[in-house]
């Protein structure tokens, strides 16, 4: 297994001479098995390793033992070890997102500090071929597009995954041969997490009942999608090379940019959005609100007329002049255009300070189809959509409740309840449109940036 390992880290480029690397070690079998073999690499390649653990504030006693295993453990190795203590809890409250979400995000925050303090050039981290399998289809049932599919890459910036081509199975083997020890993490066992549910019910059931090799095949299949994606995203920067254009406007010193809406036409229809986002990423804007509505409307300009348009987020324009289709900035405050539309019905947004907002009014005007927000908790992409199971809202005090539960008790008719607009961000929804919003992205005194959604009909309020 050593062996296997070590040839994926040449085959991927993981690591070079003198890398300093940051090792994430939980206490975990596969932490520690990821540990051990990068102190086997250590003198060959000249390494200087760190491990850091990040204590997540759960778990109890449980927790401080993984944090005193690993401190032994890299003694024992003679590894630096640097145990940070995070609010996991107390940090999904905030943002509006799930513990187990809140942890990954606070570890990779701990790393990349703890990287940048020592001078860190890597950051290793466990995930194995099992690990990698639940990834891929956890993304497939969420509706992931290919880059979801490929799973987790081998390196990403400077994360690196040598454990991708082993499983579980060969881990625990590999221990137990070195007689290695290692801690139990009891939450690992629980059904309540998706990534659980997928480990402990699914993928044995298909390993059971279908194929043994089911989580290596799983694995095999999102290399193969990764490298089509890069394929894709290569080919899109040849198109835009070859094809787009990039100008100042007259009279302004706004540059655009943009591409023939017949040439766009000619294209693949799996290499059209890959252009979209291209453009998109030549604007500099972030991608973090574009989805698959906003490459479709972009597309539906090719087959338009000319003073057709359509505006996305981040403060994007995008028109149909003559036979081209032209892309610029349009706000320099955030996201502005339309956010989605179904059934025929359109959310625009726009963004703007919230010093603009408290000058024209002192209170939140009351507004049945616009309403505002604050947009600096808005950590992912927001869509626009109907109900789906998982959906809900926060009440004041920072309970939950479920959408479905709402419309119970609001006495929706059953029928009507899947034809309700929803805003959100991932399961989280912001505003049960025509109804009630999230309290916990309601402006606070606090709020600095005011996102304000507006259902076509509504009345105009803000800046």
């Amino acid at each position: 297994m050593q062996k296997k390992v070590e040839a994926y880290i040449a085959k991927h480029n993981m690591l070079r001479q003198n890398d300093r690397v940051i090792a994430a070690v939980s206490g975990g079998a596969d932490s520690v098995c990821l540990l051990k073999l990068l102190v086997d690499l250590r003198g060959r390649l000249h390494l200087e390793i760190q491990a850091v653990h990040v204590h997540h504030g759960l778990r109890g006693r449980e927790a401080d033992r993984d944090a005193e295993f690993v401190r032994e453990l890299s003694e024992k190795w003679k590894v630096p070890c640097l145990v940070v203590y995070r609010d996991a809890a107390a940090y999904g409250k905030e943002h509006g997102i799930g513990v187990e979400e809140a942890g990954r995000q606070l570890r990779y925050q701990v790393f990349d500090e703890a990287a940048a303090r020592w001078g860190g050039t890597r950051i290793a981290v466990a995930h194995h071929r099992d690990d990698q399998a639940e990834t891929i289809l956890h993304n497939l049932f969420r509706g992931s597009g290919l880059k979801g599919l490929g799973g987790m890459a081998p390196v990403r910036d400077n994360v690196i995954r040598p454990l991708l081509c082993v499983g579980r199975q060969e881990i625990a083997g590999y221990l137990e041969e070195q007689n290695i020890s290692f801690c139990q993490d009891s939450t690992n066992e629980l059904t309540d997490y998706t990534r659980n549910k997928l480990r402990h019910k699914v993928l044995p059931a298909v390993c059971g009942e279908i194929n043994p090799a089911a989580a290596v095949h799983i694995a095999a299949a999102g290399e193969r999608i990764r490298q089509a994606e890069e394929y894709f995203e290569r080919e899109a920067g040849r198109f835009w090379a070859e094809h787009g254009r990039r100008e100042q406007e007259e009279e302004s010193d706004k540059m655009r940019q943009g591409i023939p809406a017949a040439v766009v036409r000619m294209l693949p229809d799996i290499l059209k959005g890959y252009v979209v986002m291209r453009m998109i990423e030549e604007t500099g804007k972030p991608l973090k609100d574009i989805s698959a509505v906003h490459v479709e409307q972009v597309l539906g300009l090719a087959e338009k007329g000319t003073g057709k348009s359509v505006r996305l987020p981040g403060g994007i324009s995008v028109y149909r002049e003559y036979e081209m289709i032209w892309m610029e900035s349009a706000s320099k405050h955030g996201p502005e255009g339309e956010i989605g539309c179904l059934n025929g019905i359109e959310l625009a947004v726009r963004c703007f300070p919230a010093s603009v907002f408290r000058e024209k009014y002192r209170e939140i005007p009351e507004n049945k189809y616009t309403k505002w927000f604050d947009y600096d908790k808005i950590k992912g992409t927001l869509s626009v959509r109907t109900r789906q199971s998982g959906d809900y809202f926060t009440l004041k005090g920072g309970k939950r409740k479920t959408i479905k539960a709402f419309m119970i008790d609001e006495k929706i008719p059953r029928n009507k309840r899947d034809q309700i607009l929803l805003l959100a961000q991932g399961h989280h929804v912001l505003w049960i449109v025509g109804y009630r919003i999230s309290e916990f992205y309601k402006i606070t005194d606090e709020t600095k940036q005011i996102l304000q959604v507006k259902m076509d009909g509504g009345e105009e309020h803000g800046a």
